[in-house]
């Protein structure tokens, strides 16, 4: 439906004379110290859980923060803590300085991405001040490195963009927010550095399409992207590779599918991202898996509760349907005949008609004395009214439509609304019994529609769920995979240990159980 309305143009169908990206997806190991901060959150994490810590002391946003920090540079949660020497922070030193010392020549320039740790000036540890401080240790001049936050007006910046171009400030460091959109510097980007990973896939691309894009005097572009293992930088991948899949597969040239599922490329550079992350070359394929599973389970869940109804629909609903159709096709035949044998005169003369006890042979004298009928009635609850062609009338008030009512009583009841006109009520009535064939057509074809349901659910229940043996086949590979990243070990396992006396002997979990 989006395709109807949405004419997308993308970069793959457009082919526009952009650099090459070359990715450079730089993984480093997390000191002790951090590796033991990560186990603690993890306790927290439990204790939020279990309710065990009042929210405004500690909860899962709180824990998030604290992780992404932990996973940018350790001393963000103590600026006391040493300056790890293999930190990410480290490495992007040594690749932003190695691509100012080859770009000396030609004053190529590089980008620095961090939406963390932004420079404040109030005297606290920045990644910033920190980057800048050791690339001019290492015989960067000041002066080509320049924060975005330093122009903090919009003609500042475009002073600031203009030098870049030129190649006078060669290292421009900002957050996705301030050196997003329009910040147009392509001109001698040879390097982009991504310290920390966004919230969104669109900041991501936001980042890359600052340099691959028109007017870049260079035919490939560097980009970096840094990561921690055995941090919140695998998860934060993680999200961004989900986020991206849905994404991805709307915003393309390539034939919309119904439904989001395939992986697609852009996903596939983020995943590998999260592998590097978690150290572990099986974490792709089980995140995939994850996924897969989830989404088969999801089907089944709704296989089994589309059968569990049809079931309850075979059981009750189907029988009472029929035989409440049949009971109905069978008043209406009746009433019928009892119309027939009651017809509207040929001549449009007045059969006559019975209101409150009084005969009325004259239309206008019937019609007026309904209309006093309604205004004599002081409850809204139905009242006898009278007679008309062999049907038993009376009135009532529907309060929700705020209109007069008068029900035909036969063998069914049909209810007709009531206007101001004293002939209009009365013609009104001679329509509803003449539509009674009408009414008994539309029964005679929802009975048979009925039935016909009827025999195609009790097909259709016997059906089986036709991804059984996939889902089977993941779900049991997905576990291989658990097992082998040890991720679904029981947290009180005594390794090799026998259990107490009077203790039983834990029994095993069975994993493909339905919920």
């Amino acid at each position: 439906m989006f395709k109807e309305v949405a004419d997308i143009k993308t970069a793959d169908m457009l082919d526009l004379p952009v650099p090459k990206a070359v990715y450079h997806n730089i993984s480093v190991k997390p000191s002790e110290i951090q590796k033991q901060m990560v186990a603690e959150l993890a306790e927290r994490a439990e204790k939020v859980r279990n309710g065990m810590v009042d929210a405004s002391v500690d909860n899962m946003l709180k824990i998030t923060n604290d992780g992404r920090k932990l996973a940018l540079d350790q001393r963000l949660i103590n600026p006391m803590l040493p300056d790890f020497e293999g930190s990410k922070l480290n490495a992007c030193v040594d690749a932003m300085f190695e691509t100012w010392e080859k770009g000396k020549e030609k004053r190529l320039t590089q980008l620095f991405f961090c939406d963390l740790s932004t420079p404040k000036n109030d005297g606290n540890f920045s990644v910033y001040d920190d980057i800048r401080k050791k690339l001019i240790e290492r015989g960067v001049p000041a002066e080509e490195i320049k924060f975005i936050h330093e122009a903090d007006t919009e003609t500042k910046k475009l002073e600031l963009f203009k030098k870049v171009r030129k190649g006078d400030v060669r290292i421009l460091m900002g957050s996705t927010a301030k050196m997003g959109a329009g910040t147009n510097v392509q001109n001698k980007l040879a390097a982009s550095s991504d310290l920390d990973c966004p919230w969104r896939p669109s900041d991501l691309e936001q980042r890359l399409g600052r340099s691959i894009r028109q007017g870049n005097e260079n035919l490939e572009v560097d980009i970096y992207r840094f990561v921690t293992e055995e941090t919140f930088d695998a998860y934060l991948y993680q999200l961004l590779e989900g986020k991206q899949k849905f994404a991805s597969q709307i915003m393309t040239s390539k034939s919309p599918v119904r439904s989001c599922e395939d992986i697609d490329e852009t996903a596939l550079s983020y995943a590998e991202i999260k592998m590097l992350a978690t150290g572990n070359p099986y974490i792709k394929e089980k995140m995939d898996l994850d996924i897969q599973v989830q989404k088969l389970r999801l089907l089944k869940s709704n296989f089994l509760s589309e059968k569990y109804a049809l079931e309850d629909k075979i059981i009750k609903f189907y029988p009472q349907e029929i035989a409440r159709r049949t009971d109905t096709i069978a008043g209406l035949k009746s009433d019928i005949e009892r119309a027939k044998q009651h017809p509207k005169p040929l001549d449009d003369s007045f059969i006559g008609m019975t209101v409150k006890g009084v005969f009325y042979s004259e239309k206008a004298d019937a019609g007026n004395a309904i209309l006093d009928a309604c205004q004599a009635m002081t409850s809204p609850d139905p009242v006898p009214l009278g007679e008309y062609r062999g049907f038993q009338t009376e009135l009532s008030f529907d309060t929700f439509e705020k209109e007069y009512k008068v029900k035909l009583k036969g063998e069914l009841g049909y209810a007709v609304s009531l206007g101001t006109d004293t002939f209009g009520n009365i013609t009104r009535l001679d329509n509803a019994l003449e539509g009674l064939p009408k009414r008994l057509e539309i029964n005679e074809q929802e009975l048979d529609n009925v039935k016909k349901q009827f025999e195609t659910a009790k097909v259709d229940v016997e059906k089986p769920f036709n991804q059984e043996e996939e889902l089977k086949t993941k779900t049991a590979r997905l576990n291989e995979l658990n097992a082998l990243l040890n991720v679904d070990k029981r947290e009180n396992e005594i390794v090799g240990g026998e259990p107490d006396e009077g203790d039983e002997e834990p029994t095993p979990k069975s994993k493909d159980r339905e919920r």
